[in-house]
């Protein structure tokens, strides 16, 4: 799509502070604290609105997608060998502030500074919005990136629905995008020499080494899976129990059989989303349909994990006279993250050799992690002190969020001003 600012000088725009404050208030619950900012909802389009405003208030150029990511560019759109920074700006179900949004806003912050020193970048440079990366609307994760990238067909994009059975094309249409070509973007991501993405850490690995900036060397393998465990309704208070066939008891078996697994192997393991039908208290259900999600360092340990998730599932279920059906609803292999941008990024940070830049694996999944197939990819991480994400508990301090401005800043004038 074409951008819709006109080229004029680029200038710094309005302060990080400013921006964190002006994006605090959209989509936040005011009894949890935690944000629901869902793909293609009124919270998302406030954010999307901002990002646009972002772009222009700097004389960017400013573009949308076939798949409704959001660019503003520092440089020619339609050059090649860019750098490009981002991340995104939905959230979980009641996530945190930092979640995303810390990326972008680092990411618009980080060019103002390039602009204050007067760096002069010889590659295009651009910053990012990626949508629906969180899933949580629609149950995949990474949808904007996925769409680009090609891993997610744009027939199973259609088919893609939300709890309210909503489809993913006329969320979009609904909230002004045209769906009809979102699909694989090769030639966009063909002129993209170096993907960059902030984040603040999701674990406390920083904290304890006291540093406020990491990179990452690789995101473990991780999927989820949707079991639906299918038994009978019937009246709580006059079927004998030997006659049941209730699908929370083999349901809650399987979710303490996880546990033990994940403690046995090192690895993670958790059903945190569970639908029940018909729902009632005085009733028996009829359906269990319980997500997992389980993370692991390597494939093996992650396929030993979810095999033994699946054998004590299925074994509950027919204790239990219940049927079963498992189904993979997404899965991403193990990234390494491109080793000679990471070096890259290390020696960049290194400042004067006083003490190298600490180099940290994470089980979260990000759009870093998508794209990393299509084009060089690298990730900074941010100290979070508690260790707490998808959580309103999710912290940075603003000395750590300015390290990570200016490391990022570092970054980009190393990698698009050489």
């Amino acid at each position: 799509m074409t951008p819709s600012s006109e080229r004029r000088q680029p200038v710094p725009g309005p302060s990080f502070p400013t921006m964190w404050k002006e994006l605090a208030g959209i989509g936040r619950d005011p009894a949890s604290g935690g944000y629901r900012r869902y793909a293609w909802t009124g919270a998302d389009t406030e954010c999307r609105a901002w990002f646009r405003e972002q772009a222009e208030s700097r004389g960017l150029a400013y573009e949308t997608d076939r798949n409704g990511n959001q660019w503003a560019w520092l440089g020619d759109p339609d050059g090649t060998d860019a750098v490009v920074t981002g991340s995104h700006l939905d959230s979980v179900p009641d996530g945190g502030a930092f979640d995303g949004p810390l990326g972008v806003v680092s990411s618009f912050a980080a060019v103002d500074e390039l602009l204050r020193r007067g760096a002069a970048p010889t590659r295009p440079l651009a910053v990012v919005n990626f949508g629906d990366e969180e899933g949580a609307r629609f149950g995949l994760a990474c949808v904007g990136s996925r769409l680009s990238a090609g891993q997610l067909t744009r027939d199973a994009a259609y088919a893609l629905r939300d709890g309210d059975g909503v489809a993913l094309p006329d969320a979009m249409e609904a909230a002004g995008h045209d769906p009809s070509a979102i699909g694989p973007d090769p030639g966009r991501l063909a002129r993209i020499g170096a993907f960059v993405e902030l984040h603040v850490e999701q674990g406390r690995a920083l904290d304890l080494t006291g540093d406020p900036v990491g990179v990452a060397s690789a995101i473990w393998p991780h999927g989820r899976w949707r079991y639906d465990f299918r038994g009978e309704a019937n009246h709580a208070g006059t079927t004998r129990l030997a006659d049941r066939r209730d699908p929370m008891l083999p349901y809650a078996e399987t979710v303490l059989a996880a546990r033990r697994a994940a403690e046995l192997a090192g690895a993670v393991a958790t059903f945190g989303k569970v639908a029940v039908e018909p729902n009632g208290v005085n009733a028996i259900p009829s359906l269990v349909r319980g997500w997992l999600d389980s993370r692991a360092a390597d494939q093996a340990t992650l396929d030993t994990v979810t095999a033994a998730v699946e054998a004590a599932a299925r074994e509950a279920a027919d204790r239990q006279g219940v049927d079963l059906a498992v189904v993979r609803e997404s899965f991403t292999p193990v990234v390494e993250f491109a080793h000679a941008l990471r070096d890259e990024l290390g020696r960049i940070l290194d400042r004067g050799g006083e003490r190298p830049v600490p180099v940290l694996g994470t089980g979260a999944g990000h759009d870093a992690g998508i794209l990393s197939a299509s084009v060089p990819t690298a990730m900074l991480f941010v100290r979070n002190p508690t260790g707490v994400s998808h959580s309103p508990a999710e912290s940075a301090t603003e000395d750590d969020c300015v390290a990570g401005v200016r490391a990022l800043a570092d970054v980009l004038e190393g990698l698009a001003c050489r």
